[in-house]
C-alpha cells in the first residue's frame, strides 16, 4: 500500500510512524534481529530513503525505538502512579511495579531490547547510567516517598526499588519463559507481596 506523503513540517510525524511501525515489527518477530530498515519502510509504505532521513542507518533506528519504548513505559507508569491519590504513597508504588509489569508482559520482544540496552557504564569506575536506570530511580523516589509518609523500609530507598525491581523482572521473565505465556494473574499478587516483603 502507497503512503500519503506528508505535507511540509510534518516529518516528525513520518518519524513516529516509522517508530510504531518498527515496534510493531519488533513484536511480531520477538526480538531485533530480523528488524531491517527495508522490513520497516515496507510496513510504513514508504522507500527505505524516506527511512534515512530520519536514522542514518539500522543501529540508529533501534536506538530511536529504545528510547521511544522507555517514553512509552515512562508514560505508563506516570499514569498508575497519578491514577492514585498522592497520600497513597504505597498505592502508587505499587501502580507502578504493576504498570511496569503490564508492559513487560503485553510487549516481551521490546522488553528484550529494552533490557538488554537499558543501561551502560561511561568509565569502569562511573556509576552506570541510562533509562533503565532511570525507571528504578523513580521506584525508589516512590520508596522515599513511603518512609517520609511515615512506612519505614528494611533496606535503602535506593536498595529496595533495586530488590523489587529486580524481583519483578524475575518472575516476568518466567512468564515469558512459560509455554503459552499462561499465569499472567499470578504477577501481581507476587509484586505485592514482594513490595510487602521490603517495608519493616
Amino acid at each position: 500500500m502507497g503512503r500519503t506523503r506528508n505535507r511540509w513540517g510534518e516529518g516528525e510525524r513520518l518519524r513516529g510512524e516509522i517508530l510504531a511501525a518498527a515496534g510493531r515489527l519488533l513484536a511480531e518477530l520477538g526480538g531485533e534481529d530480523g528488524l531491517t530498515i527495508r522490513g520497516v519502510a515496507r510496513a510504513v509504505g514508504i522507500a527505505p530513503a524516506s527511512i534515512y532521513q530520519h536514522f542514518s542507518d539500522r543501529a540508529e533506528l533501534v536506538r530511536g525505538l529504545l528510547e521511544h519504548e522507555y517514553a512509552r513505559l515512562r508514560d505508563s507508569m506516570r499514569a498508575a502512579e497519578e491514577s492514585r491519590s498522592e497520600t497513597d504513597v504505597v498505592g502508587r508504588v505499587l501502580a507502578q511495579i504493576h504498570a511496569y509489569c503490564a508492559f513487560a508482559m503485553e510487549n516481551p520482544g521490546h522488553y528484550r531490547l529494552m533490557l538488554a540496552n537499558g543501561a551502560s557504564r561511561p568509565a569502569p569506575d562511573a556509576r552506570a547510567e541510562g533509562p533503565l536506570l532511570d525507571v528504578i530511580d523513580h521506584l525508589a523516589a516512590g520508596f522515599e516517598r513511603c518512609v517520609e509518609a511515615g512506612h519505614p523500609l528494611r533496606v535503602t530507598p535506593g536498595r529496595a526499588a533495586a530488590v523489587v525491581f529486580v524481583g519483578a523482572h524475575g518472575r516476568v521473565a518466567l512468564f515469558h519463559s512459560v509455554l503459552n505465556r499462561t499465569g499472567a494473574e499470578l504477577v501481581e499478587p507476587f509484586v505485592d507481596e514482594l513490595v510487602s516483603l521490603v517495608f519493616a
